[in-house]
């Protein structure tokens, strides 16, 4: 019988008086002392962040708490309409949707970034590399991730709020210059305007904070699960997704009804 790996986590373990998450005592180290945001911190980096990295983190991952009427959003509400004593299924079933085009293209750009510079280097030649880079998913045919958007124009408004706040916590390094000249470049070969967007800014960030990029899709899987509990609760006080669905209905069948010979 082949030799199995032992089985083993560092996470967190417990005896019968004590609790233990990544090392601290959760009872004497961590509740009224750490926040929501540190802690996700400390879970995915092993360490409580500094101070700085806590103000840059809390940053990004409050900005991807809401947007409003998100397909996820959308697709929680018409989840509790359908199953209103399971606020877990209409929270998952909103999370399901945090794709490549919805909040998880934070982790494409993040990996092409890291891809593209593996270890953060001040000295690096930013403008070829975002060159090489544009060159690559242009001539493959892939849109490229982190840059433009479809409502905020010409520029995504929380993308310079982010790297401002970056810039002032000392996390604007060579992977945020990566990012602006990546937009400027794509803007530049493809003839439009495509400015860093929200998840952009945050892939560059997160990169500065050295998070591996697998994970940087975590932070809004995490951050939008909590919008989407404010969706559940508002849903089940201000209903919207029976006339939504009524909505849909309606215009999606209106041929049949307006169909010479209807009735």
């Amino acid at each position: 019988m082949a030799k199995r790996k032992p089985m083993r986590t560092d996470i967190a373990w417990s005896t019968t008086d004590t609790i233990t998450v990544k090392g601290l005592d959760v009872c004497k180290d961590i509740l009224g002392k750490v926040s929501l945001g540190d802690m996700a911190f400390l879970e995915m980096t092993d360490r409580l962040p500094s101070p700085r990295e806590s103000v840059v983190f809390n940053a990004i991952a409050v900005c991807l708490v809401e947007h409003g009427l998100t397909p996820s959003a959308l697709v929680t509400r018409l989840t509790i309409a359908g199953a209103p004593e399971a606020m877990q299924a209409a929270v998952g079933a909103g999370l399901c949707g945090l794709g490549s085009v919805f909040v998880g293209s934070m982790e494409d750009a993040a990996r092409l970034l890291q891809k593209a510079m593996p270890q953060p280097d001040p000295s690096a030649d930013i403008q070829a590399l975002a060159v090489a880079l544009v060159d690559r998913e242009v001539a493959a045919g892939r849109s490229i991730p982190g840059i433009g958007h479809h409502m905020h124009k010409p520029v995504d408004p929380r993308a310079p709020a982010l790297f401002q706040v970056a810039a002032d916590n000392g996390f604007s390094g060579p992977y945020v210059a990566l990012m602006n000249a990546v937009a400027a470049e794509a803007g530049r070969r493809l003839g439009k305007n495509l400015p860093v967007n929200a998840t952009g800014a945050i892939a560059a960030i997160a990169s500065e904070l050295r998070l591996p990029w697998e994970i940087v899709r975590g932070i809004g899987v995490m951050a939008r699960a909590i919008g989407l509990v404010a969706h559940v609760l508002e849903e089940l006080r201000n209903p919207l997704a029976r006339e939504m669905k009524t909505m849909v209905e309606d215009m999606a069948t209106a041929h049949f009804r307006t169909a010479p010979g209807a009735h």
